[in-house]
Formats: C-alpha cells, structure tokens, sequence
C-alpha cells in the first residue's frame, strides 16, 4: 500500500509544470560611449526560466543609489529557448555624481525580486 502511495505521488510531482522563479542579472558589461557626456553601454545577462507569454522577463532597470531608474531595457517576448540571455542598452546617460548603478530584473509574474548586480562605472 506504501509503495502504490509513493507511486501515485511521484507520478503527480512530476508531471506538475515547473513554475519559474524570479528573474536574476548574472552578468553586467558597462561600457563608456563618450566621456564628455557621461553616456554609456550596458550589456545585461539575464537568467529565468520563461514559460510563454504569461510569464516572461518583460523589462531589466538600470538604477541609480537613490533607487531612481535610470534607464529600463523592455522585452516584447519570451525567451524560453534562449536562456540566459543577454541584450544591449546603449545612449544611457549617467548624471554626474553617480559612480555605481544596480541592474535589477522584472518579470510578469513576480516583478522584481532576483539577484541583481551592482556595478562601478568606468572612467
């Protein structure tokens, strides 16, 4: 009886869909696009395991220590089988006074909430 019990509950475990968890940043580049102006592009890596349209990373943040937001990087789609992934944000312009900025995540389900990144500046 024992037996049959765990059966039927291991058929049922595993053949519940697996539910995504909250989207985190692994991986910041920050480039210095022109000196004068303080402009910069920023390379984001992106893990999440996106299960289709109601539940995707939508948008990664680039924010600033006060928690402004600088800039954001919107998504249109999933990226189910492209994981992780990494898109490009460039023509950000950085106010002076601002050294480290934080790249935080977004998705539909759980907002924010993953492993974000913090990052220095280059000169």
């Amino acid at each position: 009886m024992k037996a049959v019990f765990w059966l039927i509950m291991s058929v049922i475990y595993f053949s519940l869909p697996v539910q995504a968890g909250e989207a985190d940043v692994m991986v910041v580049n920050i480039t210095k696009s022109n000196t004068e102006n303080r402009v910069y592009s920023f390379d984001v890596t992106v893990s999440h395991g996106d299960e289709g349209w109601k539940h995707y990373v939508n948008s990664w943040d680039i924010v600033g220590p006060d928690g402004g937001i600088l800039a954001t990087r919107v998504f249109d789609h999933p990226h189910v089988s492209e994981q992780p992934f990494t898109r490009s944000l460039s023509g950000v312009k950085i106010p002076e006074g601002i050294s480290t900025v934080t790249i935080r995540a977004h998705d539909l389900v759980h907002g924010y909430g993953g492993k974000t990144v913090s990052s220095q500046l280059p000169e």
